[in-house]
């Protein structure tokens, strides 16, 4: 399979079982658990959760309509939002996907009006943890999730001011 073999698309609650499916395979794979009544009750609808709070939800999707990624940005306060959910199928890694997601969502997360982007990870998924950095994230003491023991945060540029 090549990257450009694969599209984004708005999620719906329609896809919520494929979700949860990759989310927590992915999250299994990494020897941590799913917590289905906190941490991942966002995925029980997706639409309420994301875009119905002023954020997105979005999946990739294969073109013969396969799920195989998932990203969300969440907002937490009008200025900051969370990255969630960027989980993406053994078959997609590797081929810089991770790369072009941050990026889109890093200009969603700008368009969308926020200042600042947060998340949350675990240390055992290095590749994401590498990414975040490359993107110039940075560490932060604030952390939530139980199965999360690191944060970061990357503060947006004010897109008005680049005229």
């Amino acid at each position: 399979m090549k990257a450009d073999e694969i599209t984004f698309r708005s999620a719906t609650n329609r896809d919520g079982e494929k979700i949860k499916q990759i989310v927590f395979g992915v999250l299994r794979e990494y020897g941590l658990e799913p917590d289905c009544g906190g941490t991942d009750a966002d995925l029980n609808d997706i639409e309420a959760n994301y875009s119905g709070r002023g954020g997105l939800f979005e999946v990739l999707e294969t073109y013969a309509g396969e799920i195989v990624g998932t990203v969300g940005l969440y907002p937490i306060t009008a200025e900051t939002v969370e990255l969630r959910k960027m989980y993406f199928a053994k078959e997609i890694r590797g081929l810089g996907l991770g790369k072009q997601t941050l990026q889109k969502m890093i200009e969603r997360a700008a368009e969308l009006g926020f200042k600042r982007i947060y998340l949350e990870t675990n240390t055992r998924l290095k590749e994401a943890i590498a990414l975040y950095r490359k993107f110039g994230f940075t560490e932060t003491d604030e952390k939530h999730a139980a199965r999360c023991d690191q944060a970061f945060i990357l503060e947006l540029e004010n897109e008005s001011s680049q005229v």
